[in-house]
């Protein structure tokens, strides 16, 4: 098993990463922030725009640690990979069938199952841990709704089809998102996704924790040598890392959702956490940033019992897991892609 190394987040905004022997060094212009060694690293996670210089892109490529570039607002803008680790035939096998809409569809159809699936029990959480606080028939309707969805979802055979049910479950989800949140109602509320930019402190959070989730599950993707660029449900786009996205979708409820209303419900946000502009936009602000930031690499460290393997491992190593489980199943070494169940 792969070890979970930690990742490193740059959050000031004018850093610039540099490399000293076996460690980068984090600089605010001639002022040293930093140090940390190279070889206790993951990947490294830049919030600025100063850069890096080419001698710590090229460690970092041979050393496969993951270097990402975001905006300061958290928007992806580049990631540096060296070279794969993955032998060609895994790679050709992917290309293969991401070329091919059908075999495509029995993929695809497993992670939106497990989103769904993970969906439902989030709600089924709520229902069952405040009782006294929440519209039980209601989130009960929601809940039933889910379900149903499950066996439709799973016996579909075109990626349209699975769109059109994958996006009638999220309207079903998100329309008791706000239900679920259980504290500063005032403040922290939820009338509908919004993102590009988010409209409200809730889109905020979550905007900020699937960019975060995208960037674990590419980094976990590459490593078992798969190209975190060619999708099966999310189709080719330039620029754009699909079988991230696809791989995230099972694990957006139960890795990225519930982690956000955790954050509320213990008051670890408050209203003073966000900058509202005159466009509409709500950003987080750096300290707001930075405890989430911290909550998030914590809350990877918490140990499950997954429910395929049935061996206990941190969350942080889920994402890295189910990689390996899709790997398995395109050198047909399963039956079939086990979804991330939660419950």
């Amino acid at each position: 098993m792969r070890h979970l190394l930690n990742t490193l987040f740059v959050t000031t905004e004018d850093a610039y990463l540099a490399l000293d022997g076996e460690n980068i060094v984090v600089t605010r212009g001639q002022l040293p922030l930093g140090r940390f060694p190279l070889h206790t690293l993951s990947a490294i996670i830049s919030f600025s725009y100063a850069g890096a210089s080419p001698a710590l892109m090229g460690a970092c490529a041979q050393r496969s640690i993951s270097l990402t570039f975001c905006t300061p607002r958290g928007r992806f803008l580049a990631r540096s990979l060296g070279e794969s680790h993955g032998n060609v035939l895994l790679r050709r096998a992917q290309y293969r069938i991401a070329d091919d809409p059908e075999q495509s569809c029995r993929i695809a159809r497993n992670f939106i199952f497990g989103k769904i699936y993970n969906a439902r029990w989030s709600v089924e959480r709520t229902r069952r841990d405040h009782a006294l606080r929440v519209n039980t028939d209601r989130l009960e309707a929601v809940s039933g709704q889910l379900k149903a969805l499950l066996p439709a979802v799973a016996s579909v055979r075109s990626l349209e089809a699975l769109r059109g049910l994958e996006g009638t479950a999220a309207a079903i989800y998100f329309a008791v998102m706000d239900d679920m949140i259980l504290r500063d109602k005032s403040d922290f509320f939820f009338h509908g996704r919004s993102r590009r930019p988010p409209l409200d402190n809730m889109n905020a959070l979550l905007s900020f924790a699937y960019s975060l989730l995208a960037h674990d599950c590419a980094s976990a993707l590459e490593a078992v040598g798969l190209d975190s660029y060619v999708g099966f449900l999310h189709r080719d786009r330039p620029g754009r890392a699909s079988l991230s996205l696809d791989l995230m979708e099972e694990l957006r409820p139960c890795m990225a959702d519930r982690f956000v209303l955790t954050l509320i419900h213990n008051r670890m946000m408050s209203p003073n956490d966000f900058q509202h502009r005159e466009s509409g936009a709500v950003l987080m602000t750096d300290e707001a940033r930075r405890t989430f930031l911290k909550a998030w690499q914590s809350k990877k460290q918490e140990v499950l019992t997954h429910p395929y393997l049935k061996e206990k491992l941190p969350w942080g190593m889920v994402p890295y897991v189910q990689a390996l489980l899709l790997a398995r199943y395109l050198r047909n070494d399963l039956d079939g892609y086990p979804p991330f169940l939660w419950k």
